[in-house]
């Protein structure tokens, strides 16, 4: 299974807007950080903006933050939310199937099976699992006391 660009978009911008919390971020870091249409990019604000994850700020220093906490923006919703269909193959779509093996066919059970395993481990992240963490073998200062010998 491959997501849409849409999709990857919105988990770029989500996981950029996440790690400059700090400030407003412009469409124009984003699509430059990611060498990204521009043009594609504000498609993709415009619907993490309509669906609440996303804030714009309008006006000359405005830009775009974060709506929601990391913690708040569940991966397996969002790429839901962002993801057209979820048709493996042409027998998940009734209107075009044309397989003449779809009657009797246990692949699309397989592939369907497939597809819900892959949502439910997506359903089990948020934006802040995605996020880099910091080593937890990180070294700790060491004091050095020197004692007195003998």
């Amino acid at each position: 299974m491959r997501l849409t660009s849409f999709t990857d978009y919105s988990l770029r911008t989500l996981l950029y807007l996440s790690a400059h919390r700090d400030r407003l971020v412009t469409i124009q870091d984003i699509a430059d950080m990611h060498a990204i249409s521009k043009n594609h990019l504000m498609k993709v604000v415009y619907q993490l903006g309509q669906s609440g994850l996303v804030e714009t700020v309008r006006g000359r220093n405005g830009g775009l933050r974060l709506a929601k906490e990391p913690k708040d923006i569940n991966i397996g919703a969002l790429v839901r939310a962002t993801e057209t269909d979820f048709f493996m193959a042409e027998c998940f779509d009734r209107e075009t199937d044309t397989c003449p093996l779809t009657p009797n066919c246990a692949l699309k059970h397989t592939l369907n099976d497939a597809t819900k395993a892959f949502l439910a481990v997506l359903d089990k992240q948020t934006l802040q699992d995605m996020l880099p963490q910091a080593p937890s073998n990180a070294a700790k200062p060491v004091r050095i006391v020197r004692g007195t010998a003998g």
